[in-house]
């Protein structure tokens, strides 16, 4: 059985750093902010650079920052669905590993950069009910 290994402490504002993305979806498109990667272990262990990095690019929990016009709505007659939308800004949602259109926005006095993605509405796979810094 393999080590388990503990993050540090990590707070909402640290995951979700509140900075411009520098679009704003169109459509039916939903514009999510990707949680910050931990850096280190619970007991103070850095991780490696490409540790950092990998999780970075694989982590599927993020932040609702803006959705299009169209999003959850019919595509003709532009009525909200019957069922609603799936998800609001500020909620914390389940993304695909894969798709969307991705990009980077420094944060400001650091030297780290927040990552953004557009998905379709249709895309977005499920809302976080839990802790969103734990998913």
């Amino acid at each position: 059985m393999g080590a388990v290994i503990k993050f540090e402490e990590q707070s909402i504002e640290d995951a979700f750093p509140d900075i411009d993305p520098g679009v704003e979806p169109l459509g039916a498109r939903v514009l999510v902010q990707v949680r910050q990667p931990r850096v280190q272990s619970k007991g103070g262990i850095r991780f490696a650079d490409e540790t950092i990095e990998a999780e970075k690019w694989t982590t599927q929990v993020g932040l609702v920052r803006a959705m299009g016009p169209g999003a959850y709505r019919d595509r003709v007659t532009n009525e909200e669905w019957p069922e609603r939308a799936w998800c609001k800004e500020g909620d914390f949602v389940r993304t695909p590993l894969y798709g969307g259109d991705r990009w980077t926005r420094p944060i400001p006095g650091t030297t780290d950069k927040a990552l953004f993605i557009v998905f379709r509405d249709l895309d977005i796979i499920g809302k976080v009910t839990g802790d969103p810094l734990e998913s």
